[in-house]
């Protein structure tokens, strides 16, 4: 006796048929499983491919950014495209504080698009946020 002579016509049919729904399944489980992982992996652009973009360098970036922060020291910066703009974001450490002052620069104008107090609590929820993103 074969294997398939144990089964009448219709208990073969059942299998083949929960065989054939098994393999869609997963198959369509591996497809959705694969778009995902590619939408994820460095969909955002790199500060290189960024910087060919932009109109102002870093260096101009910066000296615009000190400017709006008195005794100002630069701690971090990066460029990146925020609510569709590509600016230039500078996190500037202020003497006597614990303190950072956010001064974005739009990096193909020059002006300043934003200068924003940040408090250690604020600090500390960004970088959770920026972690959670990565």
């Amino acid at each position: 006796m074969h294997g398939s002579e144990r089964f009448s016509v219709s208990e073969q049919w059942t299998l083949v048929c929960v065989e054939r729904d098994m393999k869609i399944t997963i198959g369509s489980a591996v497809a959705v499983l694969a778009f995902a992982f590619l939408c994820c992996v460095d969909a955002s652009p790199s500060e290189k491919q960024l910087a060919k973009e932009a109109k102002i360098t870093r260096s101009e970036a910066e000296h615009i950014a000190l400017a709006k922060v008195l005794d100002g020291r630069m701690s971090s910066g990066e460029l990146e495209r925020e609510h569709g703009m590509l600016i230039w974001s500078f996190d500037i450490a202020k003497p006597g504080t614990r303190d950072i002052s956010e001064v974005q620069v739009d990096a193909k104008t020059g002006e300043v698009v934003s200068v924003k107090t940040e408090t250690p609590k604020d600090q500390a929820a960004e970088a959770a946020a920026d972690k959670k993103k990565k």
